[in-house]
């Protein structure tokens, strides 16, 4: 009788301890875990890209995870084009004022860096248009700059991160409000990592 307590009272010790590594582990370094529920996928066409247009490459990496979750073909119902979505007419304005050497509007379609390259200058223009104003440069990546501006002009919204509720489309709202979500999770699992990279 007393083998047997002393045998489970062992067992259950060890399975006390196994509990307590599993919590250590879950605890201590959750930042695996968020890393997995929360990955980032071309980091090194990103770091390259930001660093080549002064942009976080957190910023990208969340708007890219909105887009298209990271798939490089992706096209979407209205035409977006690749890995982060950019509309056909606007990937031919794009390529016209930035300096892209022979990539084309097929391109954006078929490839992560062609994509993310075209993508990442877009949203610095759109920043620099909208004077810094991440709010404001996410609402148009969304809803194009000139609707944008009218919101503005008629002020029906006026920008500030705590009016978001007040942009008037509902898709670019929760366009707005998951790219800056996804911004902050990131920022928070990965810290300076990618910044790093650049």
């Amino acid at each position: 009788m007393t083998r047997r307590r002393t045998r489970t009272f062992k067992w259950q010790r060890l399975l006390l301890l196994l509990f307590l590594a599993v919590l250590v582990v879950l605890f201590v370094r959750a930042e695996w875990i968020g890393r997995m529920i929360y990955p980032v996928y071309y980091t090194a066409e990103i770091t390259r890209h930001a660093a080549a247009n002064e942009v976080d490459p957190l910023l990208i990496a969340a708007i890219i995870r909105v887009e298209s979750n990271f798939r490089a073909d992706a096209v979407s119902p209205k035409g977006a084009l690749g890995i982060m979505q950019v509309m056909p007419d606007t990937a031919e304005w794009i390529l016209q004022k930035g300096a892209f050497g022979g990539l084309t509007v097929e391109d954006v379609s078929k490839s992560a860096d062609a994509g993310i390259q075209l993508g990442t200058w877009y949203v610095r223009e759109l920043n620099r248009q909208f004077g810094g104003s991440l709010p404001l440069t996410l609402a148009a990546y969304n809803a194009g700059p000139s609707r944008v501006r009218k919101w503005l002009d008629e002020g029906v919204w006026d920008g500030h991160l705590e009016t978001i509720r007040n942009i008037p489309f509902g898709e670019t709202r929760h366009y707005v409000q998951r790219v800056l979500y996804y911004y902050e999770k990131y920022r928070e699992i990965y810290g300076d990592d990618l910044q790093k990279r650049t």
